[in-house]
């Protein structure tokens, strides 16, 4: 192959994203893509303000000076693209001629892509599925059980988290994300694949879930799995009590013993049906030490009273979650002026799915090589609107 640049695998290039973007991927489908082909820094930092709940006045007093209002509270969160995804295809002259002289050699180039496109691809899909876990509000279902073992019911245990929490729900940007295990369990419904109970032969010809209570139903490979910390002994919540809404809450100390990690589902006694995911957990509950839940925290004062506290066990965080709670920013790396060493360059944006992929080429000494590089980062913005599916 003479003269090799990018120029010349454009086509193969574009065949293998053109596969790899048919693939399902239920996060990346799912929620807020900010991708574009602007170079940005490893570390580089996203802002978003938040808004803080009004105060509520429950008088009206008519008078001529008008009233200065009540204080609004904005706060700002942050989001690192701290992540870095990066596949190196090295190629020698000899194994380009012997791609050419054989039969599928273009075929074998277009596969090359597809691997490395795909590897990208999930690491991607594993972060969304991680960051999501450990930033849903609340949580519903059994752990360590499949949640469609017998009927569609917990489905609607999710929804009502989300009304609650105030999150709207239509499946135009609301998805409940699950892992294959459950898919399994849903397409073996009766009543879901029976054309004269679902009403249409999508799910049994097709495989196509539909939307059901509002979610549009995806499957994904990244679905995360779940290990609880290792709490144990009787601890408790503090006696000093917490109050609705709280985030933030003390153990007693000297009560119980074990870890509480970030993503942990966990109970308070005198709460029942409410389930919380941690946000930040503690490493020794046998302190005084607080751990904080994610919003909109807790939906039942405590009382100024010990309450004990328990984990779920482990589980898998299938996920409902509204498309504007989570974003995923990824871009191809900053280069310097005049660029690096690279003898050609070209980013590859996917319309569907909203990555862009920047490969570069690099000529060597009876050599080239084409390297892909993204740099990314997830972050739940709004709790409130995301909960999970225990699997």
């Amino acid at each position: 192959m003479a003269n090799l640049t990018i120029s010349s695998l454009v086509e193969n290039i574009y065949q293998a994203r053109d596969i790899v973007a048919a693939e399902p991927t239920g996060f990346i489908q799912s929620v807020l893509v900010n991708g574009g082909s602007e170079g940005v820094s490893i570390g580089g930092t996203v802002l978003s303000l938040r808004t803080g709940q009004p105060t509520l006045n429950t008088s009206y007093s008519p008078n001529m000076t008008i009233p200065d209002g009540d204080a609004q509270t904005l706060t700002t969160e942050s989001m690192t693209i701290d992540k870095v995804a990066n596949v190196q295809i090295p190629l020698t002259g000899e194994q380009q001629r012997q791609m050419d002289n054989t039969v599928g050699g273009d075929y074998a180039r277009t596969q090359l892509f597809v691997q490395a496109i795909r590897s990208i691809r999930n690491a991607i899909e594993a972060e969304c599925g991680t960051v999501i876990k450990n930033g849903s509000s609340r949580a519903t279902g059994t752990a360590g059980t499949n949640p469609f073992a017998t009927n569609i019911n917990p489905l609607a245990d999710l929804a009502q988290i989300l009304n609650d929490n105030g999150c709207p729900i239509n499946p135009n940007e609301t998805s409940c994300v699950i892992n294959t295990t459950a898919g399994t369990k849903f397409r073996q419904l009766t009543n879901l694949y029976k054309v004269n109970e679902a009403g249409d032969a999508n799910l049994l010809r097709r495989g196509d879930f539909g939307d059901i209570f509002g979610f549009s139903l995806k499957q994904s490979a990244g679905v995360a799995s779940h290990t609880k910390g290792t709490l144990a002994g009787s601890p408790t919540s503090a006696a000093a009590g917490f109050a609705l809404g709280a985030t933030s809450i003390t153990l007693t100390a000297s009560v119980g013993t074990g870890t509480i990690v970030a993503g942990d589902a966990l109970s308070i006694a005198n709460d029942t049906g409410n389930v919380y995911i941690v946000k930040t957990g503690v490493a020794d509950a046998s302190l005084a030490s607080t751990l904080v839940l994610n919003q909109p925290g807790l939906r039942k004062a405590t009382g100024a009273s010990t309450r004990a506290l328990s984990l779920a066990a482990s589980y898998t965080g299938n996920v409902g979650f509204h498309k504007s709670a989570v974003e995923l920013v990824m871009r191809p790396p900053a280069q310097p002026y005049g660029g690096d060493a690279a003898v050609d360059r070209m980013t590859m944006y996917d319309e569907v799915s909203g990555l862009s992929f920047e490969i570069a080429l690099y000529k060597g000494y009876g050599k080239v090589m084409f390297d892909i590089t993204c740099l990314y980062g997830v972050k739940v913005w709004k709790p409130e609107f995301v909960a999970t599916l225990l699997g």
